[in-house]
């Protein structure tokens, strides 16, 4: 129950954290904001689980009792807490306005009285966080069964585990060199171009082997440094004050992390690990569809 709420309030911190950097300026800038702030979401990922392991794991590893292994939980737990409770402080104290009546730096074409449901390209902007969080977490998920295959490098899990670093790495790296890039490139191309090069690199995986097929799909995670924060600008704008509507329908798009990794473990199972990876080349096809096309704002 206590890591339902945790997790609970983390995702209403998404919701309202991310219409804001949003708005802190030109509309044509938002997806190059947003990229920056997931950088420091990606890179939380990528140092937590060191922090983990010497903090939590080295711990518990010295005791084999229950009580060794809870205890050790303890103080990550309560300095996590600490610091929640002063972001909470700080942000009632600043005193955050309404962003449905401050957003005069975007175009606002919601005119009518119906909800956010109404604007083709936010729906289309959910199905595309639901893809893109499902690809993501997908290939991350069989990273250490792909590298164990025999045609790919026969790595023993343990070992095999240590390359998931480089995935999620290489999603940090790119959304620092994304957040300067598309400050003069427009978003929606640049989300396209790398989708499709996403859907190049799984596909040589799929049909290669050996060290080809790892680095291809290693370097899918720096494809997808930019694409949750800029589909999540692109859905968002012009939508005046339905935007938090709008970015509680596209937080809870994330789900598509817990369902799509299902369909290619059935998949992986039927037609084995290598060519599961298909089922991630259709939601980054999509993806490309919305760059171009399924973006632009217009309401239904």
């Amino acid at each position: 129950m206590a890591l339902f709420i945790l997790a609970s309030g983390i995702t209403l911190l998404q919701v309202s954290a991310n219409p804001y950097v949003s708005m802190l300026g030109d509309a044509k800038t938002a997806s190059s904001r947003l990229t920056m702030t997931q950088a420091f979401n990606s890179l939380g990922t990528t140092v937590a689980p060191f922090f983990g392991a010497f903090l939590i794991l080295n711990h518990a590893a010295e005791s084999m009792s229950d009580q060794a292994s809870a205890e050790a939980v303890q103080l990550p737990y309560i300095f996590l807490a600490i610091m929640l409770l002063m972001l909470a402080a700080i942000f009632a104290w600043l005193k955050l306005p309404d962003i449905a009546t401050t957003n005069t730096n975007h175009t606002d074409i919601s005119t009518d009285t119906g909800s956010a449901w109404g604007y083709s390209h936010l729906v289309l902007g959910a199905i595309g966080i639901f893809v893109y969080v499902g690809a993501e977490v997908s290939i991350g998920s069989f990273l250490v069964s792909f590298f164990a295959e025999p045609s790919i490098a026969g790595l023993a899990e343990s070992e095999a585990a240590k390359y998931i670093a480089y995935y999620w790495g290489g999603a940090m790296i790119g959304r620092f060199i994304g957040a300067a890039l598309m400050q003069k490139v427009d978003a929606g191309k640049l989300l396209s171009f790398n989708a499709s090069i996403a859907c190049l690199l799984i596909l040589v995986a799929t049909f290669s082997s050996g060290s080809v097929a790892m680095i291809a799909i290693l370097v899918v995670g720096f494809c997808n440094s930019i694409m949750f924060p800029t589909i999540f600008s692109l859905a968002i704008n012009g939508l005046g004050k339905h935007t938090g509507q709008a970015s509680g329908i596209l937080c809870l798009a994330i789900v598509g992390g817990a369902i799509i990794p299902i369909f290619q473990g059935i998949l992986a199972d039927n037609v084995g690990i290598q060519h599961s990876f298909i089922l991630p080349i259709l939601c980054y096809l999509f993806i490309t569809y919305y760059g171009l096309i399924g973006c632009k704002v217009r309401n239904n």
